[in-house]
């Protein structure tokens, strides 16, 4: 005879627990200190088990029942509702665990161990922090939805920040692809996104740099420049060479083998992590030839004339630039452009340029494919660029050369 919510209403606890049973495996058990909780019978593997549906009131009759005929349809396809309910337990735990701050903060640890500055980890964490964290952190990373993540980025650029916003996206795809690497997660709710469609987009504002139109007047002015020698052979051997200021600024002569016209930069002081080899023309060494007789004896190639001990400033450079004439119109970072433009021109191969500019590859698997220096192919280069800009200088006919 099935259970009816009045005989429920009316059961009163008594010294032993009391059992009403309902239909087809379902019954409350009525415990002497007066809780009701429903239990569903069932047999699975020849074994008899008991499956909790819940307590009433909470759980009502007609709900107890819609539970019970769900665990029966799972016995029916061969699932056991025990080890199910303890399976979905198990995952939601690890779900918890897994909550996005959880899983960012292991994909940031892992990052720190690679190529990462602890200033980059700070900057990023910082980022995640201020702006994911809040809103997404304890949500588990498997239940975010391509929305959610489209609603952070958006917020960031709504409060006049779209270039973080772009970045936030970044890193935040970078987490949801360290998930699926390590197999916290199958799907990646960023893999549909594209920022175009969602944010607005922002003007990208390139350092000023120097068109090869106008190289020829700057060489000429650089020539003649007569401010500190110091400050003039570094912005030439900026020029020859194609490196970031911060790398020139802090060249120390140990780093330089004159002998075989190479510089080595170490992986500490490069802004990848990987050391670099820079090959030196004969106007680069007669550059270094001039510092050596104004040097007096610190480590420092181009070391400040204020500051014992500490390499000349970028200020300084830009500054001698806008002396020259050229402020907000070149600056030094902006040489590597120039560089860059005059060799693509000319036809040498972008992986060579790129390699001379310390491009990393972005794309791993084509950075483990292609470790290759391009060392004799980019001294041929360097040592054609600075003898075409000797002759922009000059003034010299140039007739294009087309790269082999």
């Amino acid at each position: 005879m099935a259970l009816t919510d009045t005989a429920i209403k009316r059961a009163k606890r008594q010294e032993k627990a009391k059992r009403l049973y309902d239909t087809l495996g379902l019954y409350l058990e009525v415990s002497p200190a007066g809780g009701k909780w429903w239990r569903f019978k069932y047999r699975f593997d020849r074994k008899e088990k008991l499956l909790s549906l819940g307590t009433y009131p909470e759980v009502s009759l007609a709900d107890a029942r819609e539970r019970r005929d769900a665990a029966r349809k799972q016995v029916a396809a061969g699932v056991d509702p025990s080890s199910a309910r303890k399976a979905e337990k198990t995952a939601r735990a690890a779900a918890l665990t897994n909550n996005f701050e959880a899983v960012a903060r292991k994909w940031l640890e892992h990052r720190q161990g690679s190529k990462w500055s602890e200033k980059t980890h700070d900057m990023v964490e910082a980022s995640l922090v201020n702006h994911v964290f809040p809103k997404l952190g304890r949500t588990p990373i498997a239940d975010l939805k391509p929305a959610d993540i489209r609603d952070v980025v958006k917020a960031v650029e709504v409060a006049g920040a779209s270039e973080t916003a772009g970045r936030i996206f970044q890193r935040i795809r970078a987490v949801f692809r360290y998930a699926i690497t390590h197999e916290l997660l199958t799907v990646d709710p960023t893999y549909s996104l594209r920022p175009s469609e969602f944010l607005k987009g922002h003007k990208v504002r390139h350092r000023a740099a120097l068109s090869q139109a106008d190289a020829p007047g700057f060489l000429r002015k650089l020539a003649v420049y007569d401010g500190d020698p110091s400050t003039k052979n570094a912005l030439l051997l900026l020029v020859l060479t194609a490196v970031r200021p911060g790398e020139l600024r802090g060249a120390l002569w140990s780093e330089f083998d004159t002998e075989r016209a190479l510089w080595r930069i170490g992986a500490e002081r490069m802004k990848m992590k990987t050391e670099h080899l820079v090959p030196l023309s004969t106007q680069a060494l007669a550059v270094l030839a001039e510092m050596k007789k104004l040097s007096t004896g610190d480590a420092l190639v181009f070391p400040s004339p204020f500051y014992p001990g500490k390499p000349l400033s970028e200020n300084t450079l830009n500054s001698a630039l806008a002396r020259m004439g050229y402020k907000g119109a070149a600056t030094a970072h902006g040489m590597r452009t120039l560089f860059s433009t005059i060799a693509n021109e000319a036809g040498f191969a972008p992986d060579v340029i790129e390699k001379q500019l310390a491009h990393e590859e972005r794309d791993e698997v084509r950075a483990a494919y292609n470790r290759a220096l391009y060392l004799a192919e980019r001294t041929k280069l360097m040592q054609w660029y600075a003898d075409r800009l000797d002759k922009l200088r000059d003034g010299a006919e140039v007739i294009p050369f087309m790269a082999a």
